[in-house]
């Protein structure tokens, strides 16, 4: 603290307030004041201490009686030099590698590559499509549509050229609010339309108290699609279903039905001979849900289903979580089961049949097969 004299009173000023009124400007322009007795190198790699020469000067100081003018004597104090902080000028490759690094561009690019393999193996992609968008206002819809228009914009050099057109049907539940999706199919830029159907109704009244809504709102909600596909003439119809849906199926099927039936990738409808697809059948749940969380899409939830005890599907996706204390490739080699099917190590006479099998045997009919097909043990 200094001590300054003012018409005969004495008055304190801080040391801080009267250096940082003399030092801001002096530090600023990197010292180079006449007042300094030396000069500083801003550049070094360590903070360093230097001492700076306050020449003497007036400084107004304000009380709660009135402004006054008082003098500073010439001193000298110590101040620490920070180190000056390099600017890094990244090249546009270093901006797109660290662009690509961010978790959820991660998750988008390990998506894209399943999604294109999918597309690749069943050709759901080809110039001239125009192609459905089933958007329910979940995760997974949300992800399938955001994907494919990537997808069309990466494809329209190499001459694959198709059109999009997102489509969702507000089903008239209690508390429905569309605005959010709406608001973001906006935002997207993509050619979309909403359709309003009362399915709430219909499915209330027509499912018995012990039987899940999930069946009949979905079969009502397929064929309005199937009608709105046609009426835009559509070619092909994407769904947003996805691996461990297909794996729920599979057991729901065996446990209830006695089938070993779950989801196709492609199918062809018989109302209209439309391809029905699913680009996403092999991406997993947890790598659409974290990628959707990320993205902040908008989730609209479904008043219907969530209110229902004892649904079955909810159980088995907890058995099928549990396959993981086995392997933690469980699901996924599950998953790779369904297209790697040994037909003779199975009780299907007629699939035994229809690949050129003695149904009873299980020998192969010469010419029939290709030898290669059958894993033998």
């Amino acid at each position: 603290m200094m001590m300054f004299r003012r018409t005969g009173t004495t008055t304190n000023v801080l040391l801080v307030s009267s250096l940082l009124l003399l030092m801001l400007p002096i530090v600023c322009f990197s010292f180079s004041s006449s007042s300094l007795s030396s000069s500083v190198n801003v550049n070094t790699k360590k903070p360093t201490k230097t001492t700076i020469l306050l020449a003497a000067t007036d400084v107004t100081v304000t009380t709660q009686d009135n402004d006054s003018s008082i003098a500073v004597a010439e001193s000298e104090v110590e101040v620490e030099v920070l180190p000056e902080v390099p600017v890094v000028v990244l090249s546009k490759k270093q901006l797109k590698r660290q662009e690509q690094n961010l978790p959820v561009n991660k998750l988008k690019y390990k998506l894209m590559k399943e999604l294109r393999n999918v597309g690749k193996e069943y050709q759901m992609f080809e110039d001239g499509d125009h192609i459905m968008v089933c958007v329910s206002g979940g995760k997974d819809s949300a992800a399938l549509l955001v994907l494919l228009m990537d997808l069309q914009q990466q494809l329209i050099p190499i001459g694959i050229n198709f059109q999009l057109t997102a489509v969702h049907v507000d089903q008239k539940q209690p508390g429905y609010d569309g605005v959010p999706l709406v608001d973001w199919l906006n935002e997207l830029g993509c050619e979309y339309e909403i359709i309003e159907e009362d399915t709430y109704s219909i499915v209330l009244d027509k499912t018995s108290p012990d039987k899940s809504f999930c069946t009949m709102c979905s079969r009502l909600r397929r064929g309005i699609l199937y009608s709105k596909a046609i009426e835009l003439q559509c070619n092909k119809l994407v769904l947003g279903h996805h691996a461990d849906d297909s794996l729920e199926t599979l057991v729901l099927n065996m446990l209830h039905v006695g089938q070993m039936k779950a989801m196709p990738a492609r199918y062809t409808s018989q109302r209209g001979k439309l391809a029905v697809m699913r680009p996403l059948i092999k991406s997993f749940e947890k790598d659409i849900e974290e990628y959707a969380q990320l993205s902040k899409f908008p989730i609209l939830p479904c008043n219907l289903c969530k209110n229902q005890s004892g649904l079955q599907r909810p159980q088995v996706k907890l058995l099928l979580a549990t396959l993981d204390s086995f392997t933690p490739d469980a699901k996924k080699n599950w998953l790779l089961s369904l297209s790697n099917v040994v037909p003779s190590h199975l009780l299907d006479q007629q699939l035994r049949s229809n690949i050129g099998m003695n149904p009873i045997t299980g020998e192969e009919e010469e010419g029939d097969i290709n030898g290669d097909f059958l894993n033998k043990e």
